[in-house]
């Protein structure tokens, strides 16, 4: 099921930042954190035990915002939000982050060999989340055998495209690269 309303944050005022400027990446985990936070918006998402839903969001200062819900056993593949920056926080459940301490090459490649300690994992309950630079490479997962879980994530400059990779040990293959308008 996908959802593709778009949903007003009333509650959620804009980051306190200069007029015009962009917003950071603080600014944005303070949004999701603050949106997380609206108990009424989080329920009002649908949830479907088959796959991920997502509702739009109104960003802070020009950004993109999704609210998405995860039942178990969902996750995102290998994937990264090319020039964006961004900030996701759990607002239900439990997610896991998969990522990848080392910054890729942006283009011209397609098969990578990865360095011995470069992978990250982060358990983000309820209430937890982070903030992360462009071309951040992550997967996102809800390991939970029964439980959904739900998210808010923020991204700017809105999403250009997104990269995804298929992973075989420590070689990373890019795969596919998603367009706005293949998700919208």
């Amino acid at each position: 099921m996908h959802v593709s309303a778009s949903l007003p944050s009333s509650s959620v005022s804009p980051s306190a930042h200069a007029p015009g400027a962009a917003p950071t990446q603080a600014d944005l985990l303070d949004f999701v954190r603050r949106t997380a936070a609206d108990a009424e918006l989080i329920a009002s998402l649908p949830l479907d035990p088959e796959g991920r839903t997502w509702v739009r969001l109104d960003g802070p200062a020009g950004s993109e915002a999704w609210l998405i819900g995860w039942p178990p056993g969902s996750g995102t593949g290998w994937h990264d939000h090319a020039e964006s920056v961004g900030a996701f926080l759990t607002a239900a459940g439990e997610l896991k982050e998969n990522s990848l301490a080392t910054r890729l090459p942006t283009d011209g490649w397609q098969t990578l060999e990865l360095s011995e300690g470069v992978d990250r994992e982060r358990r983000l309950p309820a209430g937890k989340g982070r903030s992360f630079g462009r071309d951040h490479v992550h997967e996102v997962l809800n390991v939970s055998t029964e439980h959904h879980a739900v998210s808010v994530h923020a991204y700017y400059p809105p999403l250009p495209r997104i990269r995804r990779y298929s992973r075989a040990g420590q070689v990373l293959r890019l795969e596919q690269v998603e367009r706005p308008e293949d998700w919208q």
